[in-house]
């Protein structure tokens, strides 16, 4: 019996290769990692990881001995080399191939880096994605050093959190109007803000990076504004892009990652794609989620696909991210909205933030108030939603939060 390979040892493809087993599936499995460490955890690798809170095996997200029980042969620091979807096949770096019954591309992402123009290439740079990555971190992390952060998204943010934390002086530069452009509403990013500079971490926005200067090591950056800045390292958080070379070689459709169907599967018959790594059919349209939740449940309904026993895949995005002892927990997706309702939480320091487009409910972002979240959520899943000048008033409990009389019923 041939195989199922599944390239990328991750998340998905951990997740994938149990739910394989879980529904029963007798073929033989191989799990392709290019990393030398079992599959694992990234979340904390810019939390808990960096601040020393928790050991590497702790990261791993099943004991090895997992693998071998389940008959899932797992083959870590080894690179697929190509895809061949004609014959179905796999070929590796070492000029071995095999022949499958499925192909499953769980290749992620990969973090974005700064070209060696601007310095990027020198000693003290460091991007923040992978576990190699945390450990290259750990050392330099250390009291006094001076640290600049490129980039105010979510990595960025937990990065710069991290560094404070352990006595860094910080300073983030975010290139755009203000922190968290792309992913939150102005009250989100102006509630952050004024949490890191309250931990002494100044935020510079509106300001770019021009180059990164050194004679092997960085040891000062020059901004947009002219700025120069004396730095002992660097972190990059400036987004990510999917891993789609394998899969762009082998001829299968890209748009935003691999583009595969509601059942995951690529353009190709055989092969199927899950994680940060595949953009897929949601609400009229098609996005590619970059969270821990949907590279589970999208690499479960893959594996339910392969096995014959599949449905559409629904998505319902969720996302959190820790910062000192802040717990951002955000529900659904915020494009589109045209208003946000801020709401107060019941103890100091909660707050929630509504994001409404027209009587809809989008999204929410919690800060350290997961009965608001949770509210939230289940409205959003179920596709109900609170009037929103409940919302703004703290005095309706959550649980009593009135419904709009027109109900929208559709599903995300």
């Amino acid at each position: 019996m041939k195989p199922i390979v599944i390239v990328g040892a991750g998340q998905a493809g951990s997740a994938l290769a149990a739910k394989l087993r879980a529904l029963g599936s007798e073929a033989p499995i191989r799990l392709v990692g290019a990393e030398p460490v079992p599959p694992y955890q990234r979340p904390p690798l810019s939390k808990k990881y960096l601040l020393g809170e928790v050991e590497r095996e702790r990261l791993y997200l099943r004991p090895e001995s997992f693998y071998e029980d389940a008959g899932i042969e797992l083959v870590t620091d080894t690179r697929v080399k190509a895809l061949d979807a004609n014959t179905l096949a796999v070929a590796f770096e070492d000029g071995a191939s095999i022949a499958c019954s499925a192909i499953a591309l769980c290749t992620g992402a990969e973090p974005i880096r700064l070209p060696e123009a601007v310095g990027g290439t020198l000693g003290g740079v460091f991007t923040m994605r992978s576990l190699s990555d945390a450990d290259a971190l750990v050392p330099a992390f250390r009291a006094g050093a001076r640290v600049l952060i490129v980039g105010g998204g979510y990595i960025g943010l937990e990065a710069a959190a991290v560094a404070a934390s352990r006595g860094l002086e910080v300073t983030l530069v975010e290139m755009a109007p203000r922190i968290l452009a792309r992913v939150a509403c102005a009250e989100t990013a102006a509630w952050f803000k004024a949490l890191h500079e309250s931990h002494g971490v100044e935020i510079r926005e509106g300001v770019g990076l021009r180059a990164l200067v050194g004679d092997g090591t960085v040891r000062s950056a020059i901004l947009s504004d002219g700025t120069e800045l004396p730095v002992d390292l660097v972190v990059v958080g400036i987004g990510v892009r999917p891993e789609t070379a394998l899969a762009e070689a082998a001829g299968l459709a890209i748009e935003n990652g691999i583009r595969v169907d509601a059942f995951g599967r690529t353009s190709e018959p055989g092969i199927f794609a899950a994680g940060d790594c595949a953009s897929f059919p949601w609400n009229g349209g098609r996005i590619r989620l970059e969270s821990v939740p949907n590279a589970i449940e999208q690499a479960e309904a893959v594996a339910a696909t392969i096995m014959g026993v599949g449905a559409a895949y629904v998505a319902r995005p969720w996302f959190w991210s820790d910062q000192y002892d802040v717990k951002l927990q955000i529900a659904g997706l915020n494009s589109g909205h045209d208003a946000v309702i801020v709401r107060p939480g019941d103890k100091p320091g909660s707050v929630s933030h509504w994001y409404f487009a027209g009587p809809r409910l989008l999204a929410v972002d919690a800060m350290n108030d997961p009965r608001a979240y949770m509210t939230a959520k289940r409205m959003i899943e179920a596709g109900q939603s609170p009037m929103p000048s409940a919302v703004a008033n703290p005095a309706v409990p959550l649980k009593s939060l009135p419904t709009a009389d027109a109900l929208l019923t559709e599903q995300p």
